[in-house]
């Protein structure tokens, strides 16, 4: 999705929503380091974070979906994420009205959690 494109559609926001497959479990279940991925992404993509990120951890309930959740407000919309103890698999959404590479998302977020591989689906929003 090009800026271009975005223009053309007459786009309010952008949706791009990553599933990542086989991440390190190690970083997945580090809420320091998921902060750190935030943080950085935030700065990749050029979005300015409105208040502190959060991350908590939910275990207590169900094994099959015990792991992180993140949410971090941004001043164009926010970022969440959600980390699957069980699967070693993560599921990042970033939705913003401010234009951004979703292509860079992916790379970025792909190499951060060592993943096997990533599907990604992209939504304009009017």
């Amino acid at each position: 999705m090009t800026k271009s494109e975005y223009e053309e559609y007459k786009s309010w926001g952008i949706l791009t929503s990553v599933d990542l497959h086989n991440c390190n479990p190690e970083t997945i279940r580090d809420a320091d380091r998921i902060k750190q991925f935030v943080y950085e992404l935030c700065e990749i993509i050029e979005v300015t974070r409105f208040g502190e990120c959060q991350v908590v951890h939910f275990a207590d309930h169900d094994e099959d979906v015990a792991g992180f959740s993140m949410v971090q407000l941004i001043e164009t919309s926010l970022i969440s994420g959600h980390f699957a103890n069980k699967t070693n698999h993560s599921y990042i959404d970033i939705f913003s009205c401010k234009y951004y590479d979703p292509e860079v998302v992916v790379k970025f977020s792909k190499e951060f959690f060592e993943s096997s591989d990533a599907v990604q689906h992209i939504t304009l929003r009017k």
